[in-house]
């Protein structure tokens, strides 16, 4: 019609309240880690590993002289070879019990751990089996020549009795604590129908009981349990050194 007024829809639509319009999307662009970022984390994982593994091969390398020297022990020995002690398997670790030394103090039984040990067992009264005990005791560690460094002599006196004086000289240099008697059952153990007393006891520096002599051991046993004794230290002397 003439005179009507017209327009177009787009601008119709414009003109609408709550009308469409267009707008630019927006887009969130997340970076990218750079090659030298993807690098350094690679290196980082490979120096992980890298240090682990060393730390696993110095653990072996610490531990195989010790593991090496058992083996030949207990396991590759030559034919015919006979051993004198009896082996305790599996070893008894040192308990984790308080001693008494003679003049009073307490001493942790661990603390003996560093060395061999000769261990005899017995009460402070000491009759003649127990003085014939400690006499081989001493001659065994001094026939050791350089290498008695290596082992230390311990009486394990099972009661409170006094100490005889008689003994004193002879115990020169010997480490002698008290341990109740019932203590020292729980840990080391006679042959059967034998006492804790009639034995000598072998524990390696580590603090295991690991070997136990014949009861009432005389001159001739001693000799062949000197053997024994020569026989595991050249076996840890890659690993063992005098002194704790």
């Amino acid at each position: 019609m003439s005179g009507s007024k017209s327009s177009s829809p787009s601008a119709a639509a414009a003109a609408r309240p709550g009308s469409m319009t267009d707008e630019p999307l927006g887009l969130t662009v997340h970076s990218m880690p750079s090659p030298q970022q993807t690098l350094a984390v690679a290196e980082q994982g490979r120096r992980t590993r890298l240090g682990r593994a060393k730390m696993l091969l110095v653990m072996l390398v610490c531990a195989a002289p010790v593991l090496a020297s058992y083996f030949t022990y207990y396991v590759v020995r030559p034919e015919g070879r006979s051993v004198y002690g009896e082996l305790i398997d599996p070893q008894r670790p040192l308990p984790a019990i308080d001693a008494v030394a003679p003049d009073g103090t307490s001493v942790a039984l661990a603390s003996l751990k560093g060395q061999w040990l000769l261990v005899v067992v017995g009460g402070a009264a000491c009759d003649a089996g127990c003085e014939q005990a400690l006499y081989l005791q001493r001659q065994l560690r001094e026939t050791l020549g350089r290498e008695k460094d290596r082992l230390d002599r311990v009486w394990l006196i099972s009661d409170a009795q006094p100490l005889p004086e008689r003994l004193r000289p002879g115990l020169q240099g010997a480490t002698v604590l008290r341990v109740p008697q019932a203590q020292l059952a729980a840990w080391l153990q006679p042959a059967a129908g034998h006492e804790l007393s009639e034995h000598m006891y072998l524990v390696d520096p580590m603090g295991n009981w690991m070997m136990r002599f014949p009861p009432n051991m005389d001159a001739a046993g001693a000799a062949r349990a000197k053997r024994d004794i020569e026989r595991v230290l050249r076996a840890s002397s890659s690993w063992d050194e005098p002194g704790r």
